[in-house]
């Protein structure tokens, strides 16, 4: 995937409440008839959440969540690994994150790390993240050929509307742990990130591990846009596995 971040326009949005609870709620119920399919046919569903800070990974993963079954669904926040990980190789902490065929596992934050934070920050080497490339793509190859489904999101905000999330954060005590003294370091590195992340896409999209760029300026669009995408993506992978499609309308979503 060949994009340029900073050149997306932005300017999709959903302005009616209305519409946005209905969409949502669409999707939502979608993707639960879906779950249902997934756990019955012990086809396991691996979401992949990346993109700058502020951007609304957290608010989209919250709507993801909210229809589904919980027994079957895992969030991974990923940070920076625990001393005791740096002992192992880089990716052993993600492979015992996995979810067991029929769950469905969204990580906010993930195994990308390698060639985003760790490529800048400079806690791996230029050996080392050069050839996490072909190291993820295999990965998520060998997931997808035994009975996983996996969808990658790259929410892109504007650097402006950024410092406008920032700001309201710090001023709003209920959001206040939000936004981090790191967050604000990294900031000033906007332009080293977003160089990593368009390597990233190019080098790392694929159709059996799609990335989708989802412009995220306006939180309900990006959302809805999110479901609609992951929804999509489920669908295309079942129908190329042989599996029929759930029926929506018994789940309120036509």
């Amino acid at each position: 995937m060949d994009v340029r971040l900073e050149k997306l326009k932005q300017d999709k949005e959903i302005t009616d409440k209305k519409v946005y609870r209905a969409e949502l709620e669409k999707y939502q119920r979608r993707l639960l008839a879906l779950q249902q399919m997934l756990f019955q046919e012990k086809i396991g569903l691996i979401v992949v959440f990346e993109g700058m800070d502020a951007a609304g990974k957290g608010g989209a993963i919250k709507r993801m969540n909210e229809q589904l079954d919980p027994r079957g669904v895992l969030v991974h926040p990923i940070s920076a690994p625990a001393p005791h990980e740096l002992r192992y190789h880089y990716m052993q902490r993600f492979w015992r994150k996995l979810p067991q065929h029929g769950q469905i596992a969204i990580f906010d934050r993930s195994w990308y790390g390698r060639v985003l934070v760790e490529r800048i920050e400079g806690y791996a080497s230029e050996p080392e993240w050069k050839r996490a490339y072909d190291e993820i793509n295999a990965f998520e190859k060998s997931l997808t050929d035994e009975r996983y489904i996996m969808v990658k999101f790259w929410v892109q905000i504007s650097k402006d509307e950024q410092l406008k999330r920032f700001e309201e954060r710090q001023l709003d005590p209920v959001k206040r742990w939000k936004i981090t003294d790191e967050d604000w370091r990294n900031r000033k590195k906007w332009a080293m990130y977003v160089e990593a992340a368009e390597e990233m896409l190019l080098k790392t999209d694929d159709p059996h591990a799609p990335w989708h760029v989802i412009e995220g300026n306006d939180k309900k669009y990006a959302r809805v846009d999110i479901l609609k995408k992951a929804v999509a993506h489920i669908e295309t992978i079942l129908g190329q596995m042989g599996q029929p499609l759930p029926e929506y309308e018994l789940f309120g979503a036509k």
